[in-house]
């Protein structure tokens, strides 16, 4: 290791002392911070092809060179990502394993899981939010529904009765169809599907769901050919893929606003230069004209925050869905 830089390293770790940080970290003098990385590094995600695989995998092809080490991706798909959460708060907290951390591993399996095996805020370290994204409320083509306003209008005339889906209990788009429920001041039935490729296909079908969310990715092609009809997007801006699809809020419940991320995390303890100095060279790769071009074909983004900033969002996000789970009455089977 150069003296310039550990030099660099310590600078980093003076400027930036991690005030927000969900669970203390190691000083930065820790004698590890001067030869890192000292062996590949481990990039746990979800299930292959995933939304946070195809990320997690985007990202280690140019963190690597940056880091002058390789970035492996190693997909651990069980309990929800839960797996992959547990091994990396487990984990040495040496900067050579990190996990691409989904909304449902940091803010909402929490509150729906009594042993999860990990607590996000105080056994994982946030270093960056790396892509943000929102759903479509969608409906079939055969829908009367042309409008989220009939959508609306359909679930507070039935209470309780009209069936939306979802990838499963607790996913991001079963609670966002909840919250949607929430403030149009309405129930719905939620019926559970294993995984979005079941609960595309029964929106497809036609008959076995009234409505659901999915993101973009999957569901623009069928948008596009009028298989499916968007009533809205969740975001708080429509999105360029489909700038016809009106707002949640513009189209009926004002200041609803929704978008699903994934970030960058490491274990409690890691030592502070290396969360900034990753969160730094992660800053650099999504501020590319190449990232935002692959992030808008996938539907979403670029989304980078300070650890700091990372931090409070998941504490805040953490206490939203905790108090929407408690009210809605969601549990898991």
């Amino acid at each position: 290791m150069t003296t310039r830089r550990r030099t660099l390293l310590l600078a980093l770790a003076g400027a930036c002392p991690g005030l927000g940080s969900l669970a203390p970290a190691r000083a930065a003098t820790d004698p590890g911070t001067a030869t890192w990385p000292g062996r590949p590094l481990r990039l746990l995600a979800g299930g292959a092809g995933s939304v946070p695989d195809l990320r997690a995998r985007w990202l280690a092809e140019r963190l690597g060179p940056a880091l002058g080490q390789t970035v492996v991706v190693e997909n651990l798909p069980a309990a929800g990502g839960s797996v992959a959460a547990q091994q990396v708060a487990r984990a040495a907290p040496d900067g050579h394993t990190l996990l691409m951390l989904t909304q449902g591993q940091a803010t909402i399996n929490p509150h729906l899981y009594p042993k999860l095996g990990y607590d996000p805020l105080k056994d994982l370290r946030p270093i960056t939010r790396f892509g943000i994204g929102p759903l479509l409320v969608l409906v079939p083509n055969s829908s009367p529904w042309q409008s989220l306003g009939d959508l609306a209008g359909a679930v507070r005339a039935r209470p309780g009765e009209v069936q939306f889906g979802s990838p499963g209990v607790g996913t991001p788009p079963h609670l966002s169809a909840e919250l949607l429920l929430q403030a149009l001041g309405a129930t719905g039935q939620h019926i559970p599907y294993n995984g979005n490729g079941p609960l595309l296909a029964a929106l497809l079908a036609g008959g076995q769901v009234q409505w659901g969310l999915e993101g973009l990715v999957a569901a623009v092609p069928h948008v596009r050919a009028g298989r499916l009809r968007a009533l809205a997007v969740t975001s708080a801006q429509r999105n360029a893929a489909l700038p016809e699809v009106p707002t949640v809020a513009e189209a009926g419940a004002p200041g609803f606003d929704y978008l699903g991320w994934t970030g960058l995390a490491a274990p409690a303890g890691t030592p502070e230069a290396i969360v900034q100095r990753l969160a730094t060279d992660v800053r650099r790769i999504a501020d590319s004209d190449e990232a935002r071009r692959w992030f808008t074909g996938l539907g979403g983004e670029p989304g980078w925050l300070t650890p700091e900033a990372f931090a409070e969002a998941i504490r805040s996000e953490h206490g939203k869905w905790g108090a929407l789970i408690r009210a809605r009455g969601i549990q898991v089977p």
